[in-house]
């Protein structure tokens, strides 16, 4: 490829494609081998995302969920969150560093409590029932066979997670077809993931290609 090429996309690309293009590279460039080109693309990145994150946490909640209500509306039993969101910036302090266990300890129970049965609800409670109504036959033959399989493989898996008794005999039969159920998940959602991964890939290069390069149309 000419440097005139370069040099002419240079001038009438948007000069913003060519800093996406260096770091989208600088990022690729890994792939070779571990080099200052990267560290500094992916410090970068770091750096814009935690910023980013930052600014987007302040106006999106501490500002219109704290900042306008209490020194706006009067809504002084705000400080009581106030006091707990600046005790966790305690841990940079050494001297005063046990504090941020207060806070961080208020956040891991609340998160609890909500997090918990909303996760049994979704994870455990919903599945069964899916698992279980799957295998009705009003959806045709072939749909009712699938969820034979569904429900008789997510019992042979639950057989093998059954430590308190040996895997042997027909118990362990059971137990080996739950392996092969847990074999074939991990495989595709191991396959899902490379492909998510590779579809990322394809646009990156697409970008190469058609956007800086303008190599194809």
């Amino acid at each position: 490829m000419s440097g005139e090429f370069l040099i002419g996309r240079f001038l009438s690309a948007n000069p913003w494609i060519w800093v996406a293009a260096f770091f989208t590279i600088a990022m690729y460039s890994f792939l070779y081998k571990d080099n200052v080109v990267y560290k500094v693309a992916e410090n970068i990145f770091v750096g814009i995302a935690a910023g980013y994150l930052v600014v987007i946490q302040y106006f999106n909640i501490v500002k219109p969920d704290l900042v306008l209500p209490l020194f706006q509306e009067g809504k002084f039993i705000l400080i009581i969150p106030m006091i707990l969101m600046l005790l966790i910036f305690a841990r940079v302090y050494q001297p005063i560093a046990h504090l941020s266990r207060i806070p961080i300890a208020f956040i891991i129970g609340v998160g609890a409590g909500m997090a918990i049965p909303t996760t049994i609800k979704a994870m455990i409670l919903e599945q069964v029932r899916g698992s279980l109504s799957i295998t009705y036959f009003g959806g045709g033959f072939w749909p009712f066979i699938g969820g034979l399989i569904l429900f008789f493989g997510t019992i042979c898996t639950l057989v093998y997670f059954f430590f308190s008794k040996s895997h042997e005999g027909v118990f362990g039969r059971v137990a080996k077809v739950g392996t092969y159920v847990i074999m074939i998940g991990f495989g595709a959602s191991f396959g899902y993931t490379v492909m998510a991964r590779i579809s990322l890939l394809i646009g990156r290069v697409l970008f190469i290609l058609r956007d800086w390069l303008g190599i194809i149309g």
